[in-house]
């Protein structure tokens, strides 16, 4: 137990570090906003080309990885639509904006640094992995699921190919399967690019946590925290421990991955719908509260892989 505490102290320390100067207005909320836009265009990205591209894939097939991770995300999903809808009577985009809070994950912003804290360089293949396609088929589906037959495809197809994090993964993908290489002096810049991503996303997510807040309904974003952070993890854990056969490494990532606490897509997504936009903002702001005390009991009952 120590030694998760250990793990994620420092994370949710940097988190608390962006939320408690925000509150003593030390900083304003567009200093957090800024520092995510550098984090999502500049940062990762460059920590995700460099690490892709001269990262030794291990031969397995990340099938089997994937359907138990969107298995789960897809089961918390449908529940909180359903609650949504018949217990709570919101309209149809809310309890989309519900299903969405619930199922999508804040991968890139802590996602990443609390597996690589954990598990080091042997999760980055598996980490990376399912942080290429978690956002293209979580957004892809709640648009589909909000505008119906008007879904434009173009216009989604743009979005994906436009994302920094996406461009990253595709470019650095594209440069290990070339057997290209780049200067060193090129190789360093990205070093010390990607390595402002972690500290100055965890800074970035404590600011605007502040903005978001709980509001003051707490049972939907109750209901949103035990579905992200317990129920979707706890389904991984049967499938990739108990169903499928998959690397240690890859087992352990899965449900780390899938504990992480809501993402701050399903604030911008119901604010762009005008609907469930407390739901959202108090399931990001409680989601990543309570991660600090789940993520250490997930730590300790996973250990350290093989």
């Amino acid at each position: 137990m120590l030694a998760s505490i250990a793990i994620v102290f420092p994370i949710f320390a940097l988190i608390a570090l962006g939320y408690g100067v925000r509150r003593g207005r030390f900083v304003d909320d567009g200093l957090g906003e800024t520092l995510s836009r550098f984090v999502f265009i500049m940062a990762i990205p460059a920590l995700l080309f460099s690490t892709l591209s001269r990262s030794d894939l291990p031969d397995v097939q990340p099938w089997a990885y994937w359907g138990a991770y969107f298995f789960a995300l897809a089961v918390v999903w449908a529940i909180a639509d359903l609650v949504a809808r018949f217990f709570f009577a919101d309209s149809h985009a809310g309890a989309v904006v519900a299903g969405f809070t619930a199922g999508q994950a804040n991968l890139v912003l802590i996602g990443i640094p609390l597996v690589l804290s954990a598990y080091g360089e042997a999760a980055a293949a598996p980490l990376f992995l399912l942080i290429g396609i978690h956002l293209p088929i979580t957004l892809t589906v709640a648009t589909l699921f909000l505008e119906g037959r008007q879904t434009s495809w173009r216009a989604i197809f743009l979005k994906l190919v436009r994302h920094p994090i996406i461009l990253a993964i595709l470019a650095g993908a594209a440069m290990r399967m070339s057997g290209l290489d780049l200067p060193g002096p090129v190789w360093r810049t990205l070093e010390i690019l990607g390595g402002a991503a972690v500290p100055c996303a965890l800074v970035a997510t404590g600011i605007a946590l502040h903005r978001y807040g709980l509001g003051g309904d707490w049972r939907r974003p109750a209901l949103i925290t035990v579905l992200k952070l317990v129920v979707q993890p706890l389904i991984v854990y049967v499938i990739v421990f108990h169903v499928i056969t998959l690397p240690p490494v890859w087992a352990a990532t899965a449900v780390l991955l899938a504990a992480c606490p809501t993402g701050i897509n399903a604030y911008l997504l119901a604010q762009s719908y005008r609907e469930g936009v407390a739901l959202a903002s108090g399931g990001v702001f409680l989601t990543t509260v309570m991660a600090m005390l789940t993520t250490v009991i997930w730590l300790a009952i996973l250990g350290t892989p093989g």
